[in-house]
């Protein structure tokens, strides 16, 4: 697995202080969300030619990281 440290840094004065890609602007919420909308590796690294495949899995890794524990998160249907 993926040491996502190599990559994520949260900065407070930095996006607001979301995580992001070390020395950029890329949040990790840009890239999930390009994901969730079925871009490819190739079209996100292609809109941001400072990330890195190894840069796109830590993002997955960080948020999957993030959603672990006790915490539950209800989704509603109607």
């Amino acid at each position: 697995m993926i040491d996502y440290t190599d990559f994520i840094e949260i900065d407070a004065h930095r996006m607001l202080g979301k995580p992001t890609i070390k020395g950029t602007r890329i949040t990790v919420e840009m890239i999930l969300e390009d994901l969730a909308a079925q871009k490819s590796m190739e079209e996100i690294i292609s809109a941001y030619p400072h990330l890195t495949e190894e840069a796109i899995s830590a993002a997955l890794t960080f948020a999957a990281d993030a959603i672990k524990g006790d915490k539950v998160y209800p989704i509603f249907t109607g």
